[in-house]
């Protein structure tokens, strides 16, 4: 429809089109394009998420990866899921996209984990 065209979301048909609803407004109006590059991009982070689960150094690490990667899977399988109807509307953001401050900060803590756990998988040279 054009940005900041689109009916459904112009018209106050989809109420909380900034937080629930965030991905019908990037598909109604960015296009099919735009919003299949939001699916791809959310693809390649979990899939880096699972690399770094993978790789982990010990088992806690990996444990701690693989949580925080269904974390991201959950979340995004749910909001476009109840975006499309094939799942009830439960109010799950998001992650990085859907306005909120909290959301925002947990998926932000939880990279911060994931970016810890790859750090650390790496060998140190100069051990004692």
């Amino acid at each position: 429809m054009g940005l900041f065209k689109g009916n459904q979301t112009q018209l106050g048909f989809l109420y909380p089109k900034t937080t629930d609803f965030i991905f019908a407004v990037i598909g109604e109006e960015m296009g099919f394009l735009i919003a299949g590059t939001v699916i791809i991009l959310y693809v390649l982070f979990i899939t880096k998420c699972l690399y770094v689960a993978k790789t982990a150094k010990d088992e806690a690490g990996s444990l701690i990866a693989s949580g925080i990667t269904g974390i991201f899977v959950f979340h995004m399988l749910e909001n476009i899921g109840m975006v499309m109807g094939l799942l009830p509307i439960t109010g799950v953001p998001l992650p990085f996209i859907s306005y909120g401050g909290s959301s925002l900060i947990t998926n932000f803590m939880c990279v911060g984990l994931l970016l810890n756990i790859s750090s650390k998988r790496q060998k140190t040279i100069f051990v004692k």
